[in-house]
């Protein structure tokens, strides 16, 4: 009897321990769940590190130093590299402007047979594509260059006046000089003075390497002086400023 009853109890309790889990069945459990925890702390340590040693790298930069001179244009400073340029646009001053003048007229107005292609390039590539193609029209209509060569015509370009701006319009400057053209023909040498005023409207570009002033001549007019007005600016010494 009591073996039966033993045997019927045992019966109906084996189902409810059979849900109970052995042991090493949670160790494993805790393990797994160990290694995830440490993996995790691994990469965390790894992320704070690397945050740390950015910020650190960031605060030992020195700091940014921009300098701007008088021309507009600014660098920065500070830098293991050379300094990179930032170019701040500028208006052109007055200097800017009667230096770029005076060198177009230079190159102009100035030349030989032997360079004077070379000069009157140098003369167009300072001015914009508008007036460099008339300029070019008009010097191949006329064959200028065959008739200086043929002559053996030189000129000799002085100022007789500072470079000024005009009070209208601060890209037109205006100035006076003096061409002294020598032609030779037959064995014979002819001299003429041209005392003229020349008056160059510019126009403003972006600055660049190839131009840093970013000017350009527009206009160029070449009006010639007579009378007393003629006589005395023949009278005068060239202009001190002038390189010539």
């Amino acid at each position: 009897m009591f073996d039966q009853r033993s045997t019927k109890k045992n019966d109906k309790e084996a189902p409810e321990q059979l849900h109970y889990s052995r042991y090493y069945e949670h160790d494993g459990t805790l393990r797994a769940y160990s290694n995830r925890a440490m993996i995790f702390a691994v990469i965390s340590s790894i992320a704070t590190v690397v945050a740390l040693v950015f910020a650190m790298h960031v605060r030992m930069q020195p700091p940014t130093v921009i300098r701007i001179d008088g021309n507009g244009n600014a660098s920065v400073l500070g830098q293991s590299k050379p300094p990179v340029s930032v170019t701040q646009e500028a208006e052109p001053n007055d200097l800017e402007k009667t230096a770029f003048v005076r060198q177009f007229l230079d190159r102009y107005l100035n030349f030989t047979p032997s360079n004077v292609s070379r000069n009157w390039a140098d003369a167009l590539n300072m001015a914009t594509s508008n007036l460099r193609r008339s300029m070019l029209k008009q010097m191949t209509d006329d064959n200028t260059v065959g008739k200086i060569q043929d002559d053996q015509m030189r000129s000799d370009f002085k100022l007789r006046a500072a470079i000024e701006v005009t009070p209208d319009n601060p890209l037109t400057l205006r100035t006076f000089g003096v061409k002294e053209v020598h032609r030779v023909r037959e064995h014979g040498e002819a001299i003429d003075k041209i005392v003229s005023e020349f008056r160059v409207r510019l126009a403003v570009e972006k600055r660049s390497e190839t131009n840093p002033s970013g000017l350009l001549v527009a206009e160029f007019s070449e009006q010639p002086i007579e009378g007393e007005k003629r006589d005395r600016l023949l009278e005068q010494q060239p202009d001190s400023t002038d390189g010539n």
